[in-house]
């Protein structure tokens, strides 16, 4: 009986946890799809008939909505692929080569980590004005290329490869480059998936980076873009849920194609960590 109990409650808690979490996601599509004097109203629920799918083509009216997606479709897949590429060529050399001062390294690579990313802003503006690229796609890719987290996370992966595969594969003619493209990599799907996922919703998402580098209309992302919606005498919610919403089926796909490397790189990592 307490058993039952037990279950029950712990059931309970799980469905309030995740009403919980909905509540704002669902309160953002109902939004989508109302009138502006409805937006306040209480409840969630819609009346059939009433429902404003318009919002969903006033929105690509109101701003160049298609030129805004593009430029985050672009700007955070050259970001995901760049700190892919560095985290893990990085995480190899720390995990599998020997060379004085390693160790010491990678701690102080570590130790940035403990730098808050506002603080940098300034250095990497006047760094980029420096190099001419203020209002450039490089310019909005470059400073996110790089990941200390990220080349942890890869490194716990490269440091649990047996070493018999490394003598193997030096015996089969391989280098470095051969054991990394060969070996490391197809063993640390898992993790790679996962900072792929990371970096993708973190560039995806990121708003105050782009809105300091870019001042022409051509280069904004879309969470800049979005903000147009909030004005001087208010904000056009529907519009701006709207909006939100069509901007969430990048990550939902990306998930969902990624779901299953997620899931295991995040229980490998616990358990190598």
């Amino acid at each position: 009986m307490k058993k039952k109990l037990h279950l029950l409650l712990r059931y309970l808690m799980l469905i309030l946890i995740g009403s919980s979490m909905a509540l704002p996601f669902i309160w953002m599509i109902s939004t989508s799809v109302k009138s502006e004097h409805e937006v306040f109203q209480p409840g969630f629920h819609l009346i059939p008939g009433v429902v404003k799918w318009d919002n969903y083509h006033e929105v690509t009216h109101q701003i160049p909505f298609a030129d805004y997606y593009w430029n985050s479709v672009v700007v955070s897949s050259s970001i995901t692929f760049g700190q892919v590429l560095t985290s893990a060529m990085a995480a190899f050399a720390f995990a599998r080569l020997r060379f004085p001062g390693r160790d010491r390294l990678f701690l102080f690579y570590l130790a940035t980590l403990m730098v808050p990313g506002a603080v940098l802003m300034i250095p990497n503006f006047i760094l980029l004005s420096h190099l001419r690229l203020i209002d450039t796609y490089a310019g909005l890719i470059l400073p996110s290329m790089f990941s200390a987290y990220g080349t942890f996370l890869l490194r716990q992966f490269f440091l649990t490869i047996p070493r018999e595969l490394e003598d193997a594969a030096r015996i089969d003619g391989c280098g470095y480059w051969g054991i990394f493209h060969h070996i490391a990599i197809p063993l640390s799907l898992p993790g790679i998936a996962t900072l792929a996922i990371f970096a993708f919703l973190g560039s995806w998402q990121s708003f105050f980076w782009p809105l300091i580098i870019t001042y022409s209309e051509e280069l904004k992302t879309l969470p800049v873009g979005l903000s147009a919606f909030n004005r001087l005498y208010g904000t056009r919610y529907t519009l701006l849920m709207a909006g939100s919403t069509m901007m969430l089926v990048p990550i939902v796909v990306v998930f969902l194609f990624g779901q299953r490397y997620f899931i295991s790189g995040i229980r490998l990592g616990a358990l190598k960590g």
